[in-house]
């Protein structure tokens, strides 16, 4: 008899996470993987918000903090979005959680009741569809080719608005594809969204600090759909801090309040380390912080290698990605080739045969809603990604 509910049942493994696993595995067994299937900046936490998490353990930091999070930390917060964003968001509409992706899925349980419709853009982070799902809700999900820069348009949004759509979830930078919208786009998209003040939108913007186009624009920033829009932002990419686990949500009261009700019954507040540092992190300005910069620099340097090394693979299309460290090359040329006994029909089946062929691990674009697609992240070093694009050629190359 199987015990467990139908509710985990129906939840599908992260496959970002699964090909990691993978990759460890190969690894135990002596191969040499490149793993450019994680989303995780290779660059240690800055010095001075470590020094922060050390000093907050001998200041004795270390008893249940407030469920939403310090005081200190949501001013800092409030602070930095008016700083950095030209936000309004007083310390009582912010709640802090362990991870952007905590705060996503308080939103999302605090919104949706069954059968609610959710827009998802396409390509979508690989958790936004199953978190719909685990709060009964039905992801209704638009499509955003590689011509279109994997965006999608204010017409597309208008379209897909039904009676029964509670919600939309986007990124900006995206993951997978690194697309940024510009503040051009999102002036149509409020436009559209203004029409319909019952809709609602959760505003990732956790790369906001990996941004190449010189400014990262907020939906929030548009007044007539301030009160539409959650903002999820965090610590751990833009400042490397993705062990720490510590997000945060902006939102109207009502819906923060909520918010803090449910994360009140699951797990409190978070770890008070995490805070303490994080204040320190926040009140930097990543304008003058030269940790900010230099990683900045250095992904936008991984960026252009990148493009340059896989436009030398015949077959393969790339967009330009204006942010975040991920590329997502559509290699459907490549699908209905074969090697040895083996026969590649979807993104999946040419993941694993790089994973086993050439010990590189990407992950499938069909994670991402686009199967035509594969995601590359090249938060790793220079060295490696070319030894990994090398290798990704020479297998390509051997397909018939």
């Amino acid at each position: 008899m199987n015990w467990i509910s139908k509710r985990i049942q129906n939840l599908s493994e992260s496959e970002t996470l699964a090909m990691s696993k993978k990759s460890r595995e190969l690894k135990a067994q002596g191969h040499k993987v490149i793993n450019l299937s994680i989303g995780e900046p290779d660059f240690n936490t800055p010095e001075f918000i470590k020094e922060a998490g050390k000093e907050a353990i001998d200041q004795n930091f270390t008893h249940y903090p407030p469920v939403s999070g310090y005081p200190e930390l949501r001013e800092a917060i409030s602070q930095k979005l008016k700083r950095d964003n030209d936000l309004d968001f007083p310390p009582d509409q912010i709640v802090v959680s362990a991870g952007a992706k905590h705060s996503i899925a308080n939103v999302i349980l605090a919104l949706v009741d069954p059968g609610d419709e959710v827009l998802i853009p396409v390509p979508y982070w690989v958790s936004y569809k199953e978190l719909v799902k685990l709060a009964e809700g039905k992801p209704v999900f638009i499509q955003a080719p590689i011509e279109q820069d994997f965006k999608i348009t204010a017409q597309q949004l208008e379209a897909a608005i039904t009676p029964r759509t509670k919600l939309m979830i986007y990124s900006s930078p995206c993951n997978p594809s690194g697309s940024v919208y510009t503040n051009e786009e999102l002036k149509a998209i409020a436009a559209v969204l203004k029409k319909y003040p019952r809709v609602h939108v959760i505003s990732d913007e956790i790369y906001e600090h990996i941004n190449f186009t010189g400014k990262h624009y907020s939906l929030a920033s548009f007044p007539e759909i301030r009160d539409q829009v959650i903002v999820i932002n965090g610590v751990s990419k833009g400042f490397s801090m993705t062990g720490w686990r510590l997000g945060y949500m902006a939102a109207t009261k009502s819906i923060v309040q909520a918010c803090d009700k449910l994360q009140g019954q699951v797990t409190s507040g978070i770890c008070t380390i995490s805070q303490r540092a994080s204040i320190a992190a926040l009140l930097a300005d990543p304008a003058k912080s030269e940790d900010l910069i230099n990683m900045q620099r250095a992904f936008l340097k991984r960026r252009d290698l990148v493009l340059d090394l896989l436009g030398q693979i015949p077959d393969i299309t790339v967009n330009k990605p204006a942010g975040a460290f991920y590329v997502f090359p559509d290699v459907s040329a490549y699908f209905g080739k074969s090697f040895g006994s083996g026969k590649i029909e979807n993104s999946t089946e040419l993941c694993d045969y790089l994973l086993n062929e050439v010990h590189v691990a990407l992950v499938a674009g069909s994670a991402f809603g686009n199967n035509n697609c594969i995601r590359l992240s090249y938060a790793t070093s220079e060295d490696l990604l070319i030894e990994a694009i090398e290798r990704i050629q020479k297998a390509l190359e051997n397909l018939k």
